[in-house]
């Protein structure tokens, strides 16, 4: 795989891209023990989320919309639907929804345009097993009732097949619109995270905090979840590490330079005080050449452009140390979507677990 800094990319800065160096030396070499590998039985039993994250397995998610859009900010949606089911079909694990409720200019992307929770309802009704998550409700500029309710709801009418990733947000431009301080969006991120786990898993919730409203344990939140909803950390969100490795069942980043998968897997387990598996994922926008053959290229540590063989080497490589799931956007391959999709499906998924 070679690397390079000239393939255009979204603006990483927006992102919330840092360079400085994260993770501490590992404490070992040794591989992570099959203890520290293992899910909490209320995340093992989950439907969704122990089928996108397994033990010494590397999955593939789909970021919406599901296809190559590269050369407009927008894409198109007519077969929004009928992708979203080709992909269950093909064997992806988990479709996922970001969510942007402007166009940014400088950013040049919107995602699947659509609000995130509407279309993830509309997912819910064509698909039957696939995972459904979103990457990730920006925290911060929504009502963590509101999100709670949403959530739960989307849990419900999938069968529990539906997974909360939550961000800071991506773009800070949006803030002053929404009328939000855009330096405490941590805290805030925080505080909405802890009421939505307050919401979803007491009948009468109890809660307290500083930006949002108290509550007090005199109305009863619905729908009521047999099964507790699976809530993952989409990007950095400005929190420290132990907060991630305890807090968060899951972590999916962005912008990783490959030979430190290792060093943030061991990072933490180091860190875990729970004994329970938190698994670790990234994002990868993904330029699928029709030559299979044509070798990996990574820029900037996001964009990956090669042809399916040389994939498959590149995420076989980082399942051996650790990574259990990518979410690919496929915004810049230009090729039709049904070709493209066949194509990972049978020349990635096919053997990337083998």
């Amino acid at each position: 795989m070679t690397t390079s800094s000239q393939t255009a990319v979204p603006n990483l800065s927006v992102l919330g891209q840092d360079n400085s160096q994260l993770f501490h030396t590992a404490q070992t070499n040794e591989n992570i023990t099959p203890q520290q590998k293992q899910l909490p039985p209320h995340l093992a039993n989950h439907p969704a989320f122990s089928e996108v994250f397994q033990a010494d397995k590397l999955t593939l998610g789909l970021i919406a919309p599901f296809k190559g859009y590269p050369n407009s900010p927008i894409p198109s949606l007519e077969d929004f639907g009928e992708t979203a089911v080709l992909a269950e079909q093909l064997g992806f694990s988990a479709l996922w929804l970001r969510d942007v409720p402007f166009y940014d200019p400088s950013f040049g992307d919107v995602g699947q345009a659509f609000d995130p929770m509407v279309a993830m309802g509309y997912l819910t009704a064509k698909t039957q097993r696939i995972a459904i998550g979103s990457a990730g409700i920006v925290a911060p500029l929504r009502s963590p009732i509101h999100i709670a309710k949403a959530s739960a709801s989307t849990a419900v009418l999938s069968n529990n097949r539906f997974i909360l990733g939550m961000s800071s947000g991506d773009r800070p431009v949006e803030y002053p619109v929404f009328q939000q301080n855009f330096d405490n969006r941590a805290e805030r991120f925080r505080e909405s995270w802890d009421m939505i786990r307050a919401l979803t898993t007491q009948k009468f919730p109890q809660f307290k905090g500083q930006h949002y409203g108290d509550l007090t344990g005199n109305i009863g939140f619905i729908p009521i979840l047999e099964q507790r909803l699976p809530m993952v950390a989409i990007g950095r969100a400005r929190q420290e590490l132990d907060w991630l490795a305890n807090t968060a069942d899951a972590w999916i980043w962005h912008g990783v330079n490959p030979k430190d998968t290792k060093n943030i897997v061991q990072t933490l387990a180091d860190l875990n005080q729970d004994d329970a598996w938190h698994p670790f994922g990234y994002a990868n926008f993904v330029e699928l050449s029709e030559n299979p053959n044509e070798p990996a290229q990574l820029s900037r540590n996001i964009y990956l452009r090669g042809g399916s063989h040389s994939l498959l080497e590149f995420w076989q490589e980082q399942k051996e140390q650790g990574l259990s799931h990518v979410t690919i956007n496929l915004k810049p391959t230009k090729r039709p979507v049904k070709e493209t999709l066949q194509d990972l499906a049978e020349n990635v998924l096919a053997k990337l677990n083998q």
